[in-house]
């Protein structure tokens, strides 16, 4: 009877070992199909970081490249110009070198857009503060970020479009001189529906080539920037007229206090 009941003990310690042993295993499998799903999803998650940082450092790269091209040549189009093409059928648009364009004209956007462009690195602190101060209904851009915007990105409000422009502003700074930055800008900014650079304002609105502006027709054409599409340099109205004498004003304040010695030879 005895002996019965120690094969019977001795059976059950057996299965129970056994379970144990398969407890055992199973939880080891477990443990290492566990760990082995970490270990992919931390090569798959590394991977990915890698990518990331490679597409970063190649479109900077790309930028950059960009940005320096465009310090020497002229530039072919931009983003707005090709829209307003698709949207217009045709633009009208001629690059001239800055040499060619009256110092009338460089000095009137300056004062009229930003005063203190040859003072700044590509961006006004004391114009932004002020534009935060009117609960922005006032704009704190300098023909800096005007340029980034219009040879670069697109038109529109946008963070991404604002993240870039703060970007590639300081870069560009870098690597232009400030006359080669209002060069630019007289280039690629529009003055009518369709119509971009000084060249061609100057034609359309007054027969002129841009050389040829008097100081009136400059200011004239630097009174419609801000909205050019609603404003009309050769039919100004009330509002175009006294925005073109307070810009007269500020081209002999700018020229008195010798703020346009960075592109006035």
């Amino acid at each position: 009877m005895h002996a019965i009941v120690s094969r019977a003990a001795m059976r059950m310690l057996t299965a129970n070992g056994q379970k144990t042993r398969r407890g055992r295993m199973a939880r080891t499998r477990r443990k290492r199909t566990k760990t082995t799903r970490g270990s992919r999803l931390r090569r798959l998650l590394a991977g990915l970081r890698r990518w990331i940082f490679r597409l970063v450092l190649g479109a900077a790269a790309l930028i950059t490249v960009w940005v320096a091209a465009y310090a020497i040549l002229p530039v072919p189009t931009t983003p707005y110009i090709l829209s307003e093409r698709m949207r217009l059928g045709a633009v009208e648009r001629a690059w001239v070198p800055i040499d060619d364009i009256a110092i009338h004209l460089q000095r009137a956007v300056v004062a009229a857009e930003d005063a203190n462009f040859c003072l700044h690195w590509g961006f006004d602190m004391a114009a932004i503060r002020a534009a935060i101060d009117a609960g922005a209904t006032r704009g704190g851009s300098t023909i800096s970020q005007q340029t980034v915007k219009n040879a670069f990105l697109w038109h529109g409000r946008s963070w991404p479009r604002k993240a870039l422009e703060a970007a590639i502003t300081p870069l560009m700074e870098a690597l232009w001189p400030k006359r080669r930055i209002l060069e630019v800008y007289l280039n690629v900014a529009e003055f009518d529906e369709g119509v971009f650079g000084a060249e061609a304002a100057a034609r359309r609105h007054f027969g002129v080539s841009a050389a040829d502006l008097t100081q009136v027709q400059a200011a004239r054409l630097a009174a419609v920037l801000p909205a050019p599409q609603a404003r009309s340099a050769s039919q100004p109205g009330p509002f175009v007229r006294d925005r073109a004498a307070a810009i007269l004003d500020g081209v002999a304040t700018i020229r008195a206090d010798e703020r346009d010695a960075c592109f006035a030879n």
